[in-house]
């Protein structure tokens, strides 16, 4: 955390909006993910949501947005007037190509006018795919990088991928500020500077105002928490990355479960550890009798959340994200993890599967005895 010299310079100076601890934080975050720009906002949904109006989307306008994911990311589609426009997945997590390339072409009017892919858990979605996507239908992309703190894929540092990206600094997040905050990173000098702009009520000099913004600025002391909280972000990730790792080698082979893909091109950042499992209840309650807190994210895909009844989608409609919705589970996943405590949860998680899957085992062993 912040020094509390640093703290007390802050209270001592009654400079508690922006100022240099801000302006250092955000040149070491740019600098931590090989971006140009990196400006400090008031949290991850502001990010993005300045992120939409730097790009002039508006009333009219669609968005593509993975229906699996934090309610934010549409949110910020819809306080800029414009139309969610939801997105199944190709298969869970976050890849949602070929999804993407089916609505794209059947816009044949060119109302969609961006994809906002999630990094979702910290894994990095399929940017090349993406990307070349968003070129040949001349669309933006906005990255919602708020679960995936130096995450790269094909060694891009996510928020390098085309035209902006978002993150969050919750205080849950991999670099968490002490309250909310956000930013938001891009390579292109106009947008930023219209970002910035945006940020502080379309000021250019005290009291002068050339652009209806609003106030997305970040807090003196977050940007103190996280400029000190950034030097340590290397090692924390890495050790989220250990940690995942284990519980892969060690439900790899428990029926009934489906740990998160490893992939040789990504840099998965673990902000969640989830797998997927068939009787998610019973196994969750199970593990919470044993001492083990586990979460949901997200048990109800946005097109089934009361919030977007009016755009119109039914049950049914994205199949693939409602399966995976009743299955999907967090399991602890904190830089702190020991190796003992990933054990006990994978043995509890295992005590549970074996009873439910040795009885379909055994029935197997004895079908192919007696075909033999």
């Amino acid at each position: 955390m912040a020094t509390p010299a640093e703290l007390d310079e802050i209270i001592n100076d009654a400079a508690f909006i922006l100022g240099k601890h801000v302006e250092e934080f955000e040149r070491e975050f740019a600098r931590a993910h090989a971006v140009k720009h990196c400006l400090g906002v008031s949290s991850g949904t502001d990010a993005l949501h300045l992120a939409l109006q730097v790009l002039d989307i508006g009333p009219g306008d669609g968005v593509l947005v993975p229906v699996n994911t934090f309610i934010a990311t549409a949110e910020a589609v819809s306080l800029v007037g414009a139309r969610p426009v939801f997105v199944d997945c190709d298969n869970f997590y976050n890849r949602v190509a070929g999804k993407v390339e089916a609505l794209l072409t059947a816009d044949p009017d060119g109302k969609i006018k961006a994809i906002l892919p999630v990094h979702l858990y910290g894994r990095p979605a399929n940017m090349t795919r993406l990307c070349a996507l968003a070129a040949d239908f001349n669309v933006h992309i906005v990255e919602d990088a708020c679960q995936a703190h130096l995450a790269r894929g094909r060694r891009v540092k996510v928020g390098n991928f085309r035209t902006v990206g978002a993150f969050s600094f919750y205080p849950g997040k991999n670099l968490g500020a002490f309250g909310e905050a956000g930013a938001v990173v891009t390579n292109d000098e106009a947008l930023y500077q219209r970002a910035k702009l945006l940020r502080g009520h379309g000021e250019i000099t005290r009291y002068h105002h050339v652009a209806v913004g609003h106030n997305y600025r970040m807090e003196a002391f977050q940007g103190a928490v996280l400029a000190t909280k950034l030097k340590h972000l290397c090692g924390w990730t890495e050790k989220r990355r250990k940690a995942a790792a284990l519980y892969s080698a060690l439900l790899r082979d428990v029926d009934g479960i489906v740990t998160p893909p490893s992939d040789r091109d990504t840099y998965n950042v673990y902000h969640l550890y989830v797998i997927q499992a068939e009787d998610r209840d019973g196994l969750r309650e199970h593990l919470a009798e044993n001492g083990v807190a586990t979460g949901l994210h997200y048990p109800v895909p946005l097109h089934m959340q009361p919030a977007y009844a009016e755009l119109g989608y039914r049950v049914g409609d994205f199949p693939v994200a409602e399966a995976a919705a009743a299955r999907i589970l967090s399991l602890p996943m904190f830089p702190e993890l020991t190796k003992e405590q990933i054990t006990h949860v994978c043995d509890r998680i295992r005590d549970y599967q074996t009873p439910r899957w040795q009885p379909v085992a055994a029935a197997e062993e004895q079908s192919r005895r007696q075909a033999g």
